[in-house]
């Protein structure tokens, strides 16, 4: 799974960087890898709930002290880490292309299916 991390206070992103990122996705379906994504709001509808000191609380968003939020998420399948992080560049490297002065990550996580096979 790939987070994109990003400024909260960006705008959207400009039409150019949707046009690429609708042509990445297509080959990544094309390609069989691509399981789910999207974006996600920026945070003005968001609520966290913690659990703390045995305390559950709950604090609604925007966080004026948040960085970086997660702006968008994918599912997809390869047979290593190192193909993951390579889609991960190809991604960044997208966003960098079509969305100038942006500054993020993406985050690369393995979904939890037990543990990794054996090399």
């Amino acid at each position: 799974m790939g987070f994109v991390q990003m400024d909260p206070t960006r705008d959207d992103p400009p039409e150019a960087l949707m046009k690429a990122m609708d042509e990445h996705i297509h080959q990544a379906i094309e390609a069989g890898v691509f399981l789910d994504g999207g974006g996600l709001d920026g945070g003005a509808q968001c609520t966290e709930v913690r659990l703390s000191q045995g305390q559950v609380t709950t604090v609604d968003g925007p966080y004026a002290e948040a960085k970086e939020v997660v702006g968008g998420y994918s599912v997809l399948e390869f047979r290593s880490h190192e193909e993951a992080v390579e889609e991960a560049r190809r991604l960044v490297e997208l966003h960098h292309q079509h969305w100038p002065g942006w500054e993020g990550s993406v985050i690369v996580r393995r979904i939890w299916d037990g543990p990794p096979p054996q090399a």
